[in-house]
């Protein structure tokens, strides 16, 4: 027996293919396949097969399909294959080997252990065989539930995996051309996959081909910037460097071959993307230790990733140490050195793993979008990417293993350094290095690189004094010493005295602090006035780091003056730089700043302070997102008043958005800051004016999170125009993100609120937004009302709103409505002149046109639309368009046309990220591919068009796709064939769309076999 989940689920025994039953029964049947042998519950199986709201059947009804498979099976394997029923649920006893799937992951799993291990040709030879047959996705042709859906992302992302594998041992064996043929199909698949597209330029690049690897550099910037809105990374700039280099080089060589070199170095030796921050110059001591560690990891690395811990108490090096140590490591591990602070200890909220992760995998250079919203498919992706290079990963200031876990590796050789004031036990099976105090003589040795050689040794008693005070803790040293630096005139036992008769500690300050604020206070106290304000207030942000213009809108000092006390902080050692004009504070000292802030600043102008802080990062989030923002609706959202330091925002650029980047982290944690400290006007306006850039980016957890705060806020404040702000935009992650029911829950509250403020303009805004909603889940015929009701009313700019009524007209078969529609889109787009709605109503016009059999009139009306697009740059809606002209060269013959136009729009679709032009062009080429008598080609372009439609949950083209794979199937297998038309029809019943009728009709003319 055969068992068959790749491409549609089958069961082929020696008779022939099982009949599987209805859909559901094949759902059933396919849970119990992919966990062959394992119990699955009979929850689960309900929870997949109605995921929202079950009938009080539903348990019954599981019973039945499981009954019929396990008379299916014994009778067709004579009992040798069954499903039995246990305690809770199911098991399919059968041997593992029997399911495709089992055995594809099997050899793509020993191909990569034979890679690892240096087999390189017995690697490539087995992934032959392995991609050969792992060409079709998971389960095509079936609805899956949610945790089969997630099954097919997880085996999609499994052979994303295997294929680029296979090809960089195709292109690490010389054979590139090899590869060539596989990694176009790729790339042109995922072509927002940075890594598949550094492949393909790779592979161009040996093969001499400048021109395609430029073209593919171009598709891939342009695609970034226009769906995400991010650059391309570092690898593709590199390639992209290479390839004019080498092309300019060939020119002035005669047009002879050159080979494309980046930089200096091989395409296949780029040096990783460095995050550490800026090394401590003057690090002394603990050279055993370092040289131990080191060794330690450079020979348990050869066998898989090595997890070391730093623990120890504050201030005792730790961070300095692991930041050491990966800088040392840089050459052994060119992979990259990638940092972040888990914030264990600061003050607020640990880092989240789900957060930790999105910036270690942007650090690595993947575009935000690329990122999955759930945690286990993050921690998946991230154990890949870590797995296929030779990095130092540095997590600094771990809460607990809880938090550290999810972001360490399983497989590869990457090297993992851990720092934590907790002994984190569970993390790996060596013992964790836990930091002592620095020894007399390290200690003497740091204070010695601060202060003089010659002056330590004029004083050595006093010298040992100071550091036995400092309890031998680097920080305190660091402080120390510095303000001895300061003051030549004093001797070494002038400096003990000094921090002997500092205060122990200050009220609030945790017991593990007290043995350095001596230290704080002799490098606090000679500060002047403004110093020590801008040091305390340092104390007061919740944020991880500040800029200049931040502290000055903190301190209400101008911007020279801040820079200038800052710098005086930086050279104390008070303040850390951590890079250029970014500063924070260590979190002993931040917790210390609090400390003097509480004693020494007012609660008005503790108040004061942060609401200056938080006026300013709003205005100059403002000022950097407004070449992305529409400026009336900002202003209508945001009702500003005007900023408090006009001054400090001339630092700001418009459309900077590196800045953006750089603070992303802060502005989740001034909005929580805001929400939680009784700023609730400037919470919700802040998670506001960042939402573009999150949204451009793609970072739905941060407009979840910031709008979630600001809601929050909203609510305690009685702002219903706020709340409603809140909820339409966090509407617009949960639609992006696939969680349609909770976008739809907050539009609902949106047009209520609108409605009950009387805001008519705002009130159809979410109804338009809702009908957004109703289309993406095929509910068309109230997208329809909306959209209609949105017109008549006559609030809303009738523009954007008209192709939307048009589309929903045309897809119910009205298309003399729908004509008339866009004639006036048209006509209304014509008198004020607009190009891009110009393009976009003789684009919608010819779809109409085509729809109904009109060819000629579809053809001149689509090609007018294209030149257009043409002529003005615009290329919105082009691959549908494409598409439509290349279905009207169908109708007219011209099938050699009508090809092409068909690849054009496919890569078209790819290109600018429009999934559901992607399945409807892929639609579209099948029923062409059957015209030309190319059957196999047409149905796997139907499943590939099923399998993306069925992922976005687009339902009118998956019920496409399933009735051009039913029309494949009549002859050969007329049972499933008809099994299709019955779940196309149901899809189309739901949609109210005319396809049900051709459907219905076949359906009565072929009636089901009787044996």
């Amino acid at each position: 027996m055969d068992i068959r989940v790749l491409g549609g689920l089958a069961v082929r025994t020696e008779d022939g293919y099982l009949h599987l039953g209805t859909p559901k029964q094949q759902l059933v049947f396919a849970m119990l396949a992919l966990e062959v042998g394992r119990l699955v519950t009979l929850d689960g199986l309900v929870d997949e097969l109605w995921p929202e709201e079950p009938p009080r059947s539903a348990v019954p009804n599981v019973r039945t399909y499981a009954a019929n498979l396990r008379r299916s099976l014994e009778a067709a394997t004579a009992g040798r294959v069954t499903v039995a029923r246990e305690h809770g649920g199911y098991r399919l006893e059968a041997e593992p080997s029997q399911v495709d799937l089992v055995r594809l992951t099997a050899g793509w799993h020993q191909a990569r252990e034979l890679a690892e291990a240096g087999d390189r040709l017995g690697a490539a030879s087995l992934l032959t065989d392995v991609i050969g047959a792992w060409s079709e996705p998971l389960l095509a042709g079936l609805r899956p539930g949610p945790t089969l859906a997630a099954r097919r992302e997880a085996v999609d992302r499994e052979r994303q995996a295997a294929v680029e594998l296979f090809a960089e041992l195709r292109l690490g064996s010389g054979g590139a051309d090899l590869a060539l043929p596989l990694l176009r199909a790729h790339a042109s698949r995922h072509p927002l996959r940075e890594p598949a597209q550094v492949l393909l330029m790779r592979a161009l690049i040996r093969t001499d081909d400048l021109s395609e690897a430029l073209a593919v550099y171009q598709a891939t910037r342009d695609a970034l910037a226009e769906q995400l809105g991010v650059p391309p990374g570092p690898e593709l700039e590199r390639l992209h460097r290479a390839a004019l280099e080498a092309r300019r080089a060939r020119r002035r060589s005669g047009g002879g071959r050159v080979e494309a070199v980046p930089n200096g170095r091989s395409a296949d030796a780029g040096r990783g993307p460095n995050w550490l921050p800026r090394v401590v110059t003057d690090f002394v001591g603990r050279r055993e230790l370092v040289e131990r560690m080191l060794d330690d990891i450079t020979t348990g690395h050869e066998t898989g990733p090595v997890v070391r811990v730093i623990d120890g108490m504050a201030g005792c090096g730790k961070t300095t140490l692991a930041v050491h140590l990966a800088n040392r490591l840089a050459d052994r591990f060119p992979g990259g050195q990638l940092f972040i602070d888990l914030g264990g200890h600061a003050e607020g909220a640990p880092v989240p793993p789900a957060s930790a992760l999105v910036t270690l995998l942007r650090q690595v250079g993947l575009p935000a979008g690329r990122i999955p919203g759930e945690l286990p498919d993050r921690i998946e992706m991230w154990r890949r990417e870590l797995a296929r290079r030779r990095a130092v990963v540095v997590l600094d200031n771990a809460a607990d293993s809880a938090q550290v876990e999810p972001l360490l590796p399983v497989t590869g050789r990457a090297v993992v350094l851990v720092t934590s004031r907790r002994r984190l036990l569970a993390l790996t099976e060596r013992p964790s290095v836990s930091l002592p105090v620095l020894s007399e003589p390290d200690a003497l040795a740091l204070l010695t690189t601060l202060v003089g050689e010659q002056r330590v040794q004029a004083d050595p008693d006093g010298a040992a004094e100071m550091v036995r005070i400092c309890g031998g803790l680097p920080l305190a040293i660091r402080l120390a010493g510095t303000r001895l630096a300061h003051r030549p005139a004093w001797s070494m036992s002038d400096m003990a005295r000094r921090l002997a008769g500092k205060p122990a500690f200050l009220p609030r300050l945790r017991a593990e602090a007290r043995t350095v604020v001596e230290a704080f206070a002799e490098s606090y106290e000679p500060l002047g006035d403004s110093a020590k304000r801008v040091f305390r207030s340092f104390g007061l942000v919740a944020g991880g780091h500040l800029d200049t213009a931040m502290v000055g809108a903190l301190t209400d000092l101008s911007l020279d003056e801040t820079a200038d006390l800052v710098d005086e902080l930086v050279d104390r050692h008070l303040v850390e730089e951590i890079a250029d004009g970014r500063y924070r504070l260590h979190d002993l000292m931040r917790q210390y700043a609090f400390e003097l802030s509480l004693q020494a600043d007012p609660e008005p102008v503790r108040r004061a302070a942060a609401e200056g802080l938080l006026d300013h990062v709003l205005h100059s989030v403002v000022v950097v997102s407004a070449p992305m923002e529409e400026k009336r609706l900002v202003d209508l959202q945001l009702r500003l008043k005007a900023p408090l330091r006009p001054d400090l925002l001339a630092a700001r650029l418009p459309g900077d958005l590196e800045w953006l980047e750089e603070h992303r982290l802060n502005l989740n944690s001034l909005v929580r800051q805001a929400a939680r400290e009784g700023h609730e006007a400037l919470a919700w306006r802040l998670a506001r004016a960042a939402w573009r850039f999150f949204y451009m980016r793609s970072y739905f957890d941060d407009i979840s999170a910031t709008h979630g705060e600001g809601l929050v806020a909203a609510s305690r404040a009685g702002d219903r125009h706020a709340v409603a702000l809140m909820h339409n935009y966090l509407a617009s992650a949960c639609v992006r993100t696939g969680a349609y029911q909770e976008a739809s829950a907050h539009l609902h509250e949106v047009v209520s609120i609108r409605a009950e403020l009387g805001d008519v303009e705002g009130t159809q805004r979410a109804r338009v937004n809702l009908g957004v909603v109703y289309w993406l889940t095929g509910r068309i015929r109230e997208a329809l009302d909306i959209n209609r009701a949105a017109v008549r009313a006559s609030v809303l700019d009738s523009l954007p709103v008209l192709p939307n009524l048009g589309l929903t007209l045309r897809f119910l078969g009205r298309y003399d409505e729908a004509m008339a529609v866009h004639r006036l889109q048209l006509f209304v787009a014509r008198v004020r002149g607009d190009q891009f709605h110009l393009s976009n109503a003789l684009g919608h016009l010819g779809g109409v046109r085509y729809r109904a059999g009109q060819s000629a009139q579809a053809e001149r009306l689509l090609r007018a639309s294209l030149a257009l697009q043409d002529r003005t740059g615009n290329g919105f809606a082009r691959a549908e368009t494409l598409s439509h002209l290349a279905g009207t060269y169908r109708q007219l013959g011209r099938l050699g046309d009508a090809l092409r136009h068909h690849h054009a729009a496919i890569e078209t679709a790819a290109n600018s990220g429009e999934r559901h032009v992607q399945a409807e062009a892929r639609n579209e080429l099948a029923v062409t591919l059957r015209a030309v008598g190319r059957q196999e080609e047409s149905a796997a372009m139907f499943r590939q068009a099923l399998d993306i439609a069925t992922r976005i949950a687009h339902p009118y083209e998956q019920g496409r796709a399933l009735s051009g794979l039913a029309e494949h199937l009549a002859d050969t297998d007329p049972e499933e064939a008809r099994r299709y038309r019955q779940r196309a029809l149901v899809i189309f019943e739901r949609m109210g769309v005319p396809e049900q009728h051709e459907i219905r009709q076949l359906l009565a003319e072929v009636r089901p076999h009787r044996a």
